[in-house]
């Protein structure tokens, strides 16, 4: 301004006339800070519209970072539209609002995540939402439970833990008969192995804080479409729940994304080497992993899928005491101890799935009797781990 020479320091230290020259080639997105969002003119201001990316309203609703990411993750599951929330389950949470009111009912298959359980008997009991449960295995399960009611049915592949990969085709066929919408968590194939949007869903819910993220240290969750209305009615319940991210977690799941399916390939391979050795050994009664002939829709997984990421689980025999199975855990060097995954850090987590309570199935039966310890494939030397594991089961013997 050309009287600023006479204003204050305290004013300078705010307004100035400098504006750095553009643009500026980088190889990076560049990390835009804004809450408030500025316009030229009142006109500008008015004319506002926070429903489609094209101009910028409130940092809440977006700025060129974050609309940066949520093009790429779009492109990455094979939609159109994609909205960022601040983690996984937030991700779930606003479909579940999105698409159901007070009388209707979601219907969730008996594996799923069990924080998305946990919400359909709080949170969404609260409000006079129904979740019903169906075994992901059983089409003619779900078949039976779909009512004029039924709002949502949310699929998993493969189920959480669990490692079940259900038919999709045979799911999304009844739902489409009884005109229900479909939603699916994708973050165990990360948007690289499974195409949902080619399979008829019509949301995909993905925990970017993943294989995405890459780095173990953000959280971040995302929901994609490729319908207009539908990406609307979910937008519009975006904003209203006030959910936003952050300009440098945007910027650090961007970052992870270039380098995504190489850390993706390489912890695939890894969890595939630990799984077999996993299964020649004694003290294991099942490999669940999705590329075994005997975990449960293997078929299913070698139609519908293009590789496996580095999470399964192992059933250990039923006559090893739950202690000496943590005590196995406990002496591992290599795995840490945790429950998100998609690093490049190994981990291993022990679930009591036979234990009284230790699982909540209501639709179907668990089979196993054994301790399972869910197991991530990171992307250290595949030698090394399995050698970790290997001086670990000593502690199996007592």
């Amino acid at each position: 301004m050309d009287d600023a020479k006479e204003l204050g320091t305290a004013t300078r230290l705010v307004h100035d006339d400098y504006v750095a020259p553009s643009p500026f080639g980088g190889i990076n997105v560049a990390i835009h800070h804004a809450s408030t969002v500025t316009w030229p003119t009142v006109a500008a201001m008015r004319a506002r519209d926070w429903k489609h990316d094209t101009g910028y309203t409130y940092g809440l609703h977006g700025t060129p970072t974050t609309f940066t990411l949520a093009s790429r993750i779009a492109s990455l599951e094979g939609g159109r539209h994609a909205l960022l929330v601040p983690s996984g389950l937030a991700a779930i949470v606003l479909v579940d609002f999105a698409m159901s009111k007070t009388g209707d009912n979601l219907l969730l298959p008996d594996n799923v995540y069990n924080p998305s359980r946990d919400v359909g008997g709080s949170l969404l009991a609260d409000l006079g939402i129904e979740a019903r449960f169906y075994d992901p295995m059983d089409p003619a399960s779900l078949a039976a439970l779909v009512d004029d009611r039924t709002a949502l049915i949310w699929l998993e592949t493969p189920g959480s833990v669990t490692m079940e990969v259900p038919d999709v085709p045979a799911l999304v066929a009844i739902a489409k008969a009884r005109g229900v919408p479909t939603a699916i968590d994708n973050t165990w194939a990360a948007g690289l192995l499974f195409r949902p949007f080619d399979h008829g869903i019509d949301i995909v819910m993905h925990a970017l804080t993943k294989y995405p993220s890459g780095g173990s240290d953000v959280l971040m969750g995302s929901v994609t479409t490729a319908d207009e209305d539908l990406h609307q009615r979910i937008k519009a319940v975006h904003m209203k729940m006030g959910f936003g991210i952050g300009g440098d977690d945007a910027y650090l799941v961007l970052r992870g994304l270039a380098t995504m399916q190489m850390r993706f390939e390489r912890s695939g391979a890894n969890g595939l080497a630990l799984a077999a050795w996993l299964a020649g050994r004694d003290e294991v009664a099942a490999v669940l992993h999705p590329a075994h002939a005997d975990c449960p829709g293997h078929a299913f997984w070698r139609r519908d899928f293009s590789g496996a990421c580095g999470l399964f689980s192992a059933v250990f025999d039923e006559r090893i005491p739950e202690e000496r199975v943590d005590a196995m855990v406990d002496a591992l060097r290599l795995f840490a101890i945790g429950f998100s995954w998609g690093g490049v850090h190994s981990l291993a987590v022990p679930y009591r799935m036979a234990a009284p309570g230790g699982t909540t199935r209501s639709a179907s039966s668990w089979p196993h009797r054994g301790v399972l310890v869910r197991f991530y494939a990171g992307t250290e030397d595949a030698r090394d781990l399995i050698d970790d594991l290997e001086q670990a089961f000593t502690r199996l013997a007592g």
